[in-house]
């Protein structure tokens, strides 16, 4: 693992792209719960800051595709300015609601534009690395990586949420979330990784791009799956808090549940598996579902710990190899909006897992949204079977 690791890391360039590329993507730790709770503060509802972070998530899975079609036809950088200039005024603009008077319409408004445009930092870092490495193990190596990178942003970024607040107020983390979110296309720049950029082959393009792919649909189809298991995850941990009335439980779980996704992240990008990708992913599906399955029988939080801790360690992996399928089957005109696709896809499911699993928690205990993590993990599971076949 330490020699894979070490040749990965060899390279002129790569541990520089790696760490600025990971503070280019903060925002996606920060911004979203920055702005639930400084609307929050704003207006005094946290029905109202939800709905608009439900429509600023919404607005970046309809319009990360557009996007991705944008950057694949024509190259980056028009992309990356606009989507350097549009969310550092849109997401000002609901900094200084207060002061300005501005209607509850207004603040949806400019949510919509921030999530629209957005930075596809996370997408143009992954088909960067689609055209750094032609081998697919170092590929390997390189998404799993980068599956470790997005799980530090979750958890550092509410961390730092939480300081903020803490010391100063929840306007001061937004604000702060701004300067992270401003500064991402300028830190893409400095990395030195759009170097190893590869412009897509001109020729005809058809209307439905990668979804012409069934094989990428096949991805896309479990990839909602599974992150629907992972939605449903985030919101039965706290509503295990709640029932014991521990609420702390609930972050402290998530947290468990991160650590493990980084370390089983970590080990699957330093291992070489024989067996093909597409025969890995129904297992590791599969045996996602078996811890989840053990928190239906434990009795309080000690015995959840292990579980969702053996839970994590499954997470990163099934994700990287859903991202080495997607690099996989990506036709070469269309590698951009491919990994625009399957953002949607797992933004779609995360939401989705969130709104059915809260339903489940609120009428049924947190159990019942467990065994929707089940279903849909081995949902997920048996639709990769599809990839198999092939």
């Amino acid at each position: 693992m330490l020699k894979q690791y070490a040749a990965f890391l060899r390279p002129p360039g790569i541990l520089r792209f790696l760490a600025v590329s990971f503070l280019a993507r903060l925002p996606i730790g920060t911004l979203g719960l920055s702005t639930l709770l400084h609307v929050r503060e704003l207006t005094g509802s946290i029905a109202f800051a939800g709905s608009v972070v439900g429509v600023q998530l919404v607005s970046s899975a309809a319009m990360a595709p557009v996007l991705g079609r944008w950057i694949d036809a024509q190259g980056p950088s028009r992309a990356l300015k606009l989507t350097a200039i549009v969310p550092a005024v849109s997401i000002l603009v609901i900094y200084f609601a207060g002061p300005l008077g501005l209607s509850h319409a207004a603040i949806v408004v400019a949510a919509i534009a921030t999530g629209a445009l957005l930075p596809p930092i996370t997408t143009i870092v992954r088909t960067i690395w689609r055209h750094r490495f032609d081998d697919e193990r170092a590929r390997q190596t390189a998404f799993a990586v980068d599956s470790v990178l997005i799980e530090l942003s979750f958890t550092l970024g509410p961390a730092l949420v939480a300081l903020l607040i803490a010391i100063a107020s929840a306007r001061t983390a937004y604000g702060f979330a701004w300067f992270f979110t401003t500064a991402a296309v300028p830190l893409l720049y400095l990395s030195g990784g759009m170097r190893w950029w590869k412009d897509a082959p001109p020729g005809r393009r058809h209307l439905l791009g990668p979804l012409r792919e069934r094989d990428l649909l096949v991805v896309y189809a479990a990839t909602f799956a599974l992150t629907m298991a992972f939605g449903s995850l985030e919101v039965a941990y706290p509503g295990f808090g709640l029932q014991w009335g521990m609420p702390a439980w609930g972050p402290a779980l998530i947290a468990v549940n991160s650590v493990g996704s980084a370390i089983g992240g970590l080990a699957y990008g330093g291992v070489h598996v024989k067996l093909p990708v597409e025969k890995q992913l129904p297992w590791l599906m599969a045996l996602f579902a078996v811890p989840l399955a053990g928190h239906l029988f434990a009795g309080g939080p000690w015995t959840i710990v292990p579980l969702a801790f053996a839970a994590g360690l499954l997470i990163a992996p099934s994700m990287t190899g859903m991202t080495i399928l997607v690099s996989r089957h990506a036709p070469a005109a269309y590698a951009t909006e491919a990994f625009t696709w399957s953002a949607t896809a797992i933004v779609t499911g995360i939401g989705a897992g969130m709104a059915a699993g809260g339903a489940l928690v609120e009428r049924f205990g947190a159990k019942s949204a467990i065994a929707l993590c089940c279903v849909s993990a081995l949902a997920g599971a048996a639709l990769s079977l599809a990839m198999r076949r092939r």
